[in-house]
C-alpha cells in the first residue's frame, strides 16, 4: 500500500470517529445458561430476548443451553473455574448451596418497585435478608378428583375448606363402590412428607441454625402416622395392589377417586374418558402446598452486573415473559398479575384452575443441606420400612434423625 493510500485510509478512520453519535456506547453482551429452555422452548426463550434487547439497544443475551441431568455438573465447573455465566437459572433445591458459597449477586437493590413478584416467591430466593435470585417460574401439586366417582358415591366435592379427614370419609366412600375403586393416592415419599409436616404444624426437619435434626418430633410422627393410614385402612393402593400401574394411570383409568399431583398432569389429564377437577389439598392443622420453583441468578463475578440484573428482572418479571409462558406453556411466572393470566384460567379442563393460584399463598419449600439428596435417599428408605410396616412411625423417624445429624456436622 502506497504512502498516500494509507494516510486518506487514516483520514477516513479519523473521519467516523469524529462523526459518531455522542454518547454512543460499546454493547454488552450478556451470558445466559438455561435448562429449562432447552429442547422445546429454546424459541420461546428467543422472542423473550428480542423483546428484551428491543427495550434495551445496548444490551445483547447469548443463550447457552444444557439438560437439567448434565446443567448443575457444567455450571458448577464454570463457577469453580472463575469462567461462570453471567446470569443463571438455579431450582430452589440447588439454590441454597449457591447462595452459601458467595456465588451469587445480592439482587436486593436491582429489582423495581413495579415488578408484581409473589411476595411469597420473592422470600423463597432470598438468602441471609439479601434478594440471591429472582424467582422465574413455578409448578405446585393439588388435589385432583374424578367427578363422575363423587357422583357416583353420592358425596360432595372437594372445596378449599376440606381437611385429611374430609378427604378421608370422601375416599372410604368410593371405595365402597366396587374392590376395584380406590378412594385416594397420595404416595408416601419425602416429597409428600415435608409438605404434609408443614400442613401439620409442630414439625421441622432442623433446628434454627440447621446443626441438628428435628424431624423425629411428636408433630412430624403424627404427620407420618396419617400419610401411611390411607394405606393401612384400606383406602389407598399398596404397591402390590397396583400391579405395576403407575398413580397417574390408575386416576386415567376411571378407579380412583383423588390423586395428589402437580399441574404438570393438566394435559396428561386432559383427554381422560371422565370428568375431573382440582382443589386446593386438604389441610390436616393448617394449609400447605408444594412450591417447586426456578430462579434466575446472577453471578457474583460478573463484570456486568447492571446489564445482568436488568435481564434477569425482564425475564422474571415483564408481560412479555409472563405471556410467552403462559401462551406456550413453558411453566407459570410467579407473577401477582391477574391479567397476565387469563386465557390460562379460561382453559379447560380443569376448570378450578384458580385453585393454581390460590396454592401460592400457603406454599412450602423443602428443607435443603448441602448433602441434599444423601437426606432425601435416608428419609425415602426409611419411609418405606413404616410402608412396609416393619418400622413404627415414631421408630423411622428416630433413625432419620440419627442420620440427618451426620449429614449436617
Amino acid at each position: 500500500m502506497s504512502r498516500k493510500a494509507w494516510f486518506v485510509l487514516l483520514f477516513m478512520a479519523l473521519l467516523v470517529v469524529a462523526i459518531a453519535p455522542a454518547g454512543a456506547q460499546e454493547t454488552q453482551t450478556i451470558r445466559y445458561f438455561t435448562f429449562s429452555a432447552a429442547p422445546d422452548h429454546v424459541e420461546d426463550l428467543n422472542s423473550i430476548i428480542a423483546d428484551f434487547q428491543a427495550a434495551n439497544p445496548g444490551i445483547e443475551v447469548t443463550v447457552e443451553t444444557a439438560p437439567f441431568a448434565d446443567y448443575f455438573t457444567l455450571l458448577q465447573a464454570d463457577v469453580s473455574g472463575g469462567s461462570a455465566p453471567d446470569v443463571f437459572e438455579l431450582n430452589y433445591e440447588n439454590f441454597v448451596t449457591y447462595a452459601a458459597n458467595g456465588a451469587l449477586l445480592d439482587l436486593s437493590s436491582s429489582i423495581s418497585a413495579e415488578a408484581p413478584y409473589y411476595p411469597r416467591a420473592l422470600e423463597a430466593f432470598s438468602y441471609d435478608g439479601m434478594q440471591m435470585a429472582l424467582p422465574e417460574s413455578f409448578s405446585t401439586v393439588l388435589m385432583f378428583y374424578n367427578s363422575d366417582l363423587f357422583d357416583a358415591a353420592g358425596i360432595d366435592y372437594p372445596t378449599a375448606e376440606w381437611t385429611w379427614d374430609d378427604a378421608k370419609t370422601a375416599a372410604a366412600a368410593i371405595r365402597a363402590l366396587g374392590d376395584d375403586k380406590w378412594g385416594v393416592f397420595s404416595p408416601v415419599q419425602f416429597w409428600e412428607f415435608y409438605k404434609k409436616a408443614a400442613q401439620q404444624g409442630e414439625c421441622e426437619f432442623f433446628n434454627a441454625d440447621m446443626t441438628e435434626s428435628t424431624i423425629n418430633s411428636a408433630g412430624c410422627v403424627q404427620a407420618l402416622e396419617t400419610m401411611v393410614s390411607m394405606m393401612t385402612e384400606g383406602l389407598m393402593p399398596t404397591t402390590a395392589q397396583m400391579s405395576g400401574m403407575s398413580d397417574s394411570e390408575l386416576f386415567l383409568s376411571g378407579n380412583l377417586g383423588m390423586i395428589v399431583t402437580g399441574i404438570w398432569m393438566f394435559g396428561a389429564f386432559a383427554d381422560a374418558p371422565f370428568a375431573w377437577d382440582i382443589q386446593l389439598e386438604p389441610a390436616m392443622n393448617q394449609k400447605a402446598h408444594h412450591f417447586f420453583a426456578n430462579g434466575i441468578a446472577v453471578s457474583a463475578t460478573t463484570d456486568k452486573a447492571e446489564a445482568a440484573a436488568k435481564w434477569a428482572e425482564f425475564l422474571t418479571s415483564s408481560e412479555s415473559a409472563a405471556t410467552v409462558r403462559v401462551t406456550t406453556g413453558w411453566e407459570l411466572p410467579a407473577l401477582n398479575q391477574p391479567a397476565y393470566f387469563e386465557s390460562y384460567l379460561t382453559q379447560t379442563p380443569p376448570a378450578n384452575r384458580a385453585a393454581v393460584f390460590a396454592a401460592l399463598e400457603s406454599p412450602v419449600t423443602p428443607p435443603v443441606i448441602v448433602r441434599q439428596n444423601e437426606m432425601q435417599d435416608a428419609v425415602n428408605a426409611l419411609l418405606s420400612q413404616v410402608v412396609d410396616g416393619t418400622l413404627s412411625a415414631q421408630d423411622a423417624l428416630d433413625q432419620a434423625k440419627a442420620e440427618l445429624d451426620k449429614l449436617v456436622q
